[in-house]
């Protein structure tokens, strides 16, 4: 084994990995509250594999620095590939959960690789965008572009999975943007989006298109579609400014939220830490992002730079959509909050990102 760059334990990014850490142990604390009941004996099982989770996520972070990330750059279609097969085999071998076929499971774990398929899609988008010598790309250029987000994003929806496959296609159009793909060309795309969107809509499930339509509504039903955002509406509202208290959510004990440990966490947790609470969770969620928005402007190179982008939109949209629609801001597409909500395939992929970025970050000075 080659021996490591002592430059590198010099500059080890510290910062970033305290604060996803910091992210992710209040995440495991919610997740005790949202899944306690008093009758339990012992902690609650969903925290505890969390808690394991984050361990596993933790290493495998460490592990994504020791390596050049630009050897990433010149294997960028193969993990492309290896995650989009996965994705392919969800339909064929995949596990049912929750209604829908997302998982893959691999002895005593399963695995969502639709999580994946986000960290394959900002390496090989990184990869293309570093490769060309343009700075600004014209229709012609951003054509294969779409291929390689829309197969994966199609077989995402079909599983079904609107939150996923919208997240694939938000955190692809932010790398285009960066990338050099210029606005015009934006609006310009929307007009077939706009013709194909009936079509699009008739892939939906009916749940998923009443979340959809309640959103402008949801007093229309109130007891159906709209029951999701009027419970989390409250429940964030119930909180005022101090909180209710660990363990003392209402809301959540009464079981009037649903995926309260999953999409609605927020609601849990703004119910019980108030708007103060709340608005540090805030405060520590902009300073993972502006710490990832200092390394991306430090990157030495272009496919360093883009990786670390890519990360980051893949957390700013998660924590925009999130919020947003536990708020009744956003219609309920259901996507998790980054490093906070129930979920091993997320946290592990998140903080792999995190790695990454940290990578980027320790090898400028061995350039």
């Amino acid at each position: 084994m080659p021996a490591i760059d002592r430059r590198l334990l010099t500059h080890f990014e510290w910062v970033l990995p305290l604060l996803v850490v910091a992210a992710a142990m209040t995440g495991i604390l919610t997740i005790y509250s949202a899944t306690y009941t008093p009758a339990l004996v012992g902690p609650p099982a969903l925290a505890m594999r969390q808690l394991a989770w984050l361990g596993a996520g933790i290493v495998a972070m460490l592990l994504a620095t020791l390596f050049d990330y630009r050897r990433l750059d010149h294997r960028a279609y193969l993990v492309y590939g290896i995650f989009l097969a996965m994705v392919l085999a969800v339909p064929l071998v995949g596990s049912v959960g929750g209604g829908s076929r997302r998982w893959l499971r691999l002895g005593p774990v399963a695995i969502q690789p639709s999580e994946f398929m986000k960290l394959g899609m900002v390496i090989v988008l990184a990869h293309y965008f570093a490769r060309s010598d343009r700075t600004h790309h014209d229709l012609r250029q951003a054509i294969p572009v779409f291929g390689l987000i829309a197969l994966p994003a199609a077989f995402v929806l079909i599983q079904p999975d609107l939150g996923s496959a919208a997240l694939l296609s938000v955190v692809s159009l932010s790398m285009m943007l960066v990338g050099g793909v210029r606005l015009r060309w934006f609006a310009l795309l929307a007009l077939p989006f706009l013709a194909v969107a009936p079509f699009l809509w008739g892939f939906l499930k009916e749940y998923q298109q009443q979340r959809i339509l309640m959103f402008l509504d949801p007093t229309k039903d109130p007891l159906g579609a709209g029951y999701h955002i009027i419970q989390s509406t409250i429940a964030v509202g119930s909180g005022m400014v101090w909180g209710k208290g660990w363990l003392k959510g209402t809301q959540n004990h009464l079981d009037f939220l649903p995926e309260e440990h999953t999409d609605f966490i927020f609601s849990v947790f703004a119910e019980e830490r108030g708007f103060a609470g709340s608005a540090a969770l805030m405060l520590l969620y902009l300073a993972i992002m502006v710490r990832m928005l200092v390394i991306a402007g430090r990157a030495r190179d272009r496919f360093g730079l883009l990786v670390v982008v890519g990360v980051l939109a893949t957390v700013f949209w998660q924590v925009l959509v999130n919020i947003g629609m536990t708020t009744g801001l956003l219609p309920v597409v259901g996507i998790t909050l980054p490093f906070m909500s129930y979920g091993g395939s997320s946290l592990l992929c998140l903080l792999i990102g995190t790695g990454l970025v940290m990578n980027v970050s320790m090898r400028r000075f061995l350039f």
